[in-house]
């Protein structure tokens, strides 16, 4: 005589495409897509229902602001979300032979990438993380109307360049503004206050790369030098195959990173001596100039992140802090 067994329940895993207007949601391998507004009801119709279902996994893409409200409704209501980054997504579509592009379509695919992705479920940003975070974009984006207006007023007639210098003026006082706003956001978290003393202690390492540093990567002290370098966008990537030999390229990783760390090393190449003796025997070696000064913004980051990870300051006598021995002397 046999003893029949209970199946395993099968997972259920769900995808949904974000637009301003609506959500179109679908489960892998099962029934059509739907769609529900993308306000108050209907997310919470959706967070009910997805409740329901009790999916092993939720994919949303990033897609500006108009994800954050289910986003964090999923979270708060504990439900596994992976947000995907859109270009992976394209990819993974195209892996599977889908060229045609439509909401229907897309979560179809995110519902396929949440069955098939080993990401796991990460914390959204809180509230303050976010408003640092567009603090410190503000800031970027003044400083580039600045800059153009400046461009402006060089081949400006005068009637117009006292009107250019009325801007320049209100940007200004815009920026010290921001500046202050970005000074009180981080005087208010005493373990961002902490990270941006020790970020500048290292020489190169100013104010606002320090808070660019602390708003745009958190994982700043959790992850390995290499894990820190992918997700900065300063590690170079392989392109071989076979008998060929292929350049290699640092590419993704955080927009707002690597500006910061590029303006980082120009400084650090000329007032830090650990650095600055690292650039040198990279352009002894044949190096170009600007590869050797990636190199010195990869480096430069890996230091900073044994510095938050060990909670230590720069050693000017040492010149090394401890547990970066082993990246900045090569």
């Amino acid at each position: 005589m046999t003893t029949a067994t209970a199946a395993a329940p099968t997972a259920c895993y769900v995808g949904s495409d974000v637009a301003k207007a609506h959500l179109d949601l679908a489960v892998h391998g099962q029934g059509k897509p739907w769609r529900v507004a993308n306000d108050a009801d209907g997310i919470t119709a959706t967070v009910s229902q997805l409740q329901t279902l009790a999916p092993a996994r939720v994919a949303l893409e990033a897609t500006g602001p108009y994800h954050l409200a289910l986003a964090y409704a999923l979270q708060q209501a504990g439900l596994p979300l992976v947000v995907t980054n859109p270009r992976q997504v394209r990819d993974f579509a195209k892996s599977q032979g889908r060229l045609a592009k439509t909401d229907r379509l897309d979560a179809r695919v995110l519902a396929h990438c949440a069955a098939s992705t080993a990401q796991a479920p990460r914390p959204l940003p809180t509230s303050a993380t976010r408003n640092l975070r567009q603090l410190v974009a503000r800031r970027s984006e003044v400083q580039t109307q600045l800059i153009a207006e400046r461009l402006r007023r060089a081949e400006a007639e005068p009637a117009v360049r006292e009107l250019i210098d009325a801007h320049l003026t209100w940007l200004r006082e815009h920026l010290a503004a921001v500046d202050a706003a970005l000074d009180a956001a981080v005087a208010a978290a005493p373990r961002w206050l902490d990270t941006t003393r020790l970020l500048r202690s290292v020489k190169g390492i100013g104010r606002v790369v320090a808070v660019t540093l602390v708003a745009e990567l958190p994982e700043l002290g959790t992850l390995s030098r290499q894990q820190i370098a992918a997700l900065a966008g300063v590690a170079p990537f392989h392109r071989d195959s076979g008998q060929f030999r292929g350049q290699r390229h640092c590419w993704g990783g955080r927009a707002r990173v690597r500006p910061a760390l590029y303006m980082a090393a120009l400084v650090a190449v000329q007032h830090n001596p650990v650095l600055r003796a690292f650039y040198q025997r990279l352009l002894a070696k044949g190096k170009l100039k600007k590869v050797a000064l990636v190199a010195v913004m990869r480096k430069l980051l890996v230091i900073a992140n044994a510095m938050v990870r060990d909670h230590q300051r720069w050693d000017a006598q040492r010149a090394l802090p401890a547990g970066a021995q082993e990246v900045a002397c090569g």
